[in-house]
């Protein structure tokens, strides 16, 4: 029962969600073609789980690692297609395909779905509010792939509340590879010929420690009064840095990380700025109206851009600004920290996503913008005033929710002190 259902997600939604991408195109057909591939390499892992008693965790590791390496392989089309038009797909799935790692969740795994869906529909949401008018495939695509993030969620809590379940009935794992697929699906041979890197190996063993449930905590040491630091005060000065997650306590070497080259190119409609420190004179003149500015990683560094483009993206930025004249579609900041943006004539939408300390400054022919915030605390509007000068407003982060008799009515609570 367990096996055939999820095999009917994959006749089901799932290939209508790849038909309305390859209608789509670029590179949304080709991470359809991952997602198609992700998911059939889980439904070889649920079937091999329904004739196998639970593996131990390595053995489990190896068995979940194609499906591991597809996940990978759908998060870095995104990361490489930043500049893309349909960057709002992309990261649509990419933000929400870790949902296929309930296989290795317990005790609650429909839960894990559940969120994963909520993180991607940020982007669909864009996805529908951007193409509700110019093309209703887009639409159709965006519902589809919620509804089929949903159907999932339900299977996952029908046929395994707890976690996977595995054969009480059938024999051992033997380390052998999973048994072939089903007639009428797609070979399985280039997901088991897929690479392994560190990245995919560091995943597996994560999906193995969730796996444990409640024993993860057995190997914790008790703290005592006299190691907790709002006991004293000392340690806060003079105790030892905070352990890195994941680390080996054995090992004193610190690992290094190559800093990447700073770049600042115009890759046709699409101008990359990248990895810039320290910079206040980057300047993007002679932009078109239909280019896009994509700011990736830049520190401490001023972006000003000449000209009437399309959109402008700043993304992992920290202490940097962005000065610009006018947009036709939007400004966006995604996981950043301290940045600031100004607009001199007009820009339509402002979205703030994941973001820490972004101050807004608005021109008058911009009073109409429209400023959408998602998971992000400190973001001030400043609005001019006749004389010059500007008008801060704090965007709400604090909301009240109370439930009536027609559902849940949500205020916003006003800062005080």
């Amino acid at each position: 029962m367990s096996v055939q259902a999820f095999e009917d997600l994959i006749r089901g939604p799932l290939t209508t969600f790849v038909q309305l991408s390859k209608k789509i195109g670029g590179d949304v057909s080709a991470q359809a073609d991952l997602v198609q591939s992700a998911f059939q390499a889980e439904f070889q892992f649920i079937k091999y789980a329904s004739e196998h008693s639970t593996p131990s965790n390595d053995e489990k590791q190896k068995l979940l690692q194609p499906t591991s390496s597809k996940i990978q392989e759908i998060q870095t089309l995104r990361e490489r297609s930043r500049g893309s038009p349909y960057f709002n797909h992309l990261s649509a799935i990419s933000e929400s395909i870790p949902a296929l790692g309930w296989v290795a969740v317990a005790p609650a795994p429909a839960p894990y779905v559940k969120e994963s869906n909520d993180t991607g529909q940020f982007y669909t949401n864009r996805v529908l509010k951007d193409w509700k008018e110019k093309d209703k495939t887009h639409v159709e695509w965006a519902k589809t792939w919620v509804q089929l993030l949903t159907d999932l969620q339900a299977y996952v809590k029908q046929y395994h509340t707890t976690g996977l379940v595995w054969s009480k009935t059938g024999s051992g794992l033997a380390g052998g590879p999973p048994p072939p697929p089903p007639v009428g699906l797609p070979p399985m041979d280039d997901l088991c010929l897929a690479p392994t890197d560190p990245s995919e190996t560091s995943r597996s063993a994560l999906f193995a420690e969730i796996n444990r449930g409640a024993d993860i905590t057995k190997g914790l040491k008790k703290v005592s009064p006299d190691m907790q630091t709002h006991k004293n005060p000392n340690m806060r000065i003079s105790g030892p840095a905070p352990a890195v997650i994941g680390s080996s306590s054995s090992s004193t070497t610190p690992k290094l990380v190559a800093e990447k080259p700073p770049v600042f190119a115009r890759d046709g409609k699409k101008w990359l700025i990248e990895n810039q420190k320290n910079n206040t004179n980057l300047v993007v003149d002679g932009a078109e109206m239909n280019n896009v500015v994509y700011i990736f990683k830049c520190i401490n560094s001023t972006i000003t851009v000449k000209n009437k483009i399309n959109s402008i993206v700043m993304d992992s930025c920290k202490k940097s600004s962005i000065v610009f004249d006018s947009l036709v579609s939007s400004a966006e900041f995604i996981n950043c920290q301290s940045v600031q943006m100004q607009v001199i004539n007009k820009v339509p939408t402002i979205t703030v996503d994941k973001s820490d300390g972004c101050q807004i400054y608005l021109s008058k022919d911009s009073l109409s913008a429209e400023i959408v915030t998602s998971k992000s605390s400190e973001v001030n509007v400043m609005v001019p005033k006749a004389d010059g000068d500007y008008s801060e407003y704090p965007i709400p982060e604090q909301f009240k929710t109370t439930i009536g008799p027609k559902g849940l009515n949500t205020i916003i609570v006003e800062a005080t002190g």
